[in-house]
């Protein structure tokens, strides 16, 4: 998925030197994929990612299944089950998917895997769409 040179977005925004630096690949069947390590700057607990990090890769891989599709939306409500610690500095997959769409909504699902393919958090989403007035 093409990325804006100068998008500021903590999360993906490659202008933003203090964040993320995410790249999502759009699958197949229309889901995102990124594939990543993140770094121990953003720990909570020594070695393992904070949750407020995790949920912001939850957020960043729901919120591109939905500009996948070449919409922009924001976050309306997102729920996430803290399955496992996410560590930093390891390799992690994740993956987000429109589940279903509903005019200006978008339910949405997303996940964070490790190495050996075991979930260590998962969150579903709705983002509402944002048109131009």
């Amino acid at each position: 998925m093409v990325r804006a040179p100068q998008n500021r977005c903590f999360g993906c925004g490659p202008a933003n030197s203090t964040g993320m630096q995410l790249e999502f690949m759009l699958a197949e069947d229309g889901s995102v994929v990124c594939l990543t390590e993140i770094a121990d700057r953003f720990d909570g607990h020594p070695s393992y990612l904070h949750g407020g990090v995790i949920a912001t890769l939850l957020d960043e891989a729901m919120s591109k299944s939905v500009r996948a599709r070449g919409l922009t939306a924001m976050t309306g409500r997102m729920e996430i089950d803290y399955l496992r610690p996410v560590p930093s500095g390891a390799p992690l997959r994740m993956e987000g998917c429109i589940v279903r769409s509903e005019g200006r909504k978008h339910w949405t699902e997303a996940r964070i895997l490790n190495a050996r393919g075991t979930a260590l958090a998962q969150a579903k989403g709705l983002f509402i769409e944002v048109r131009a007035r």
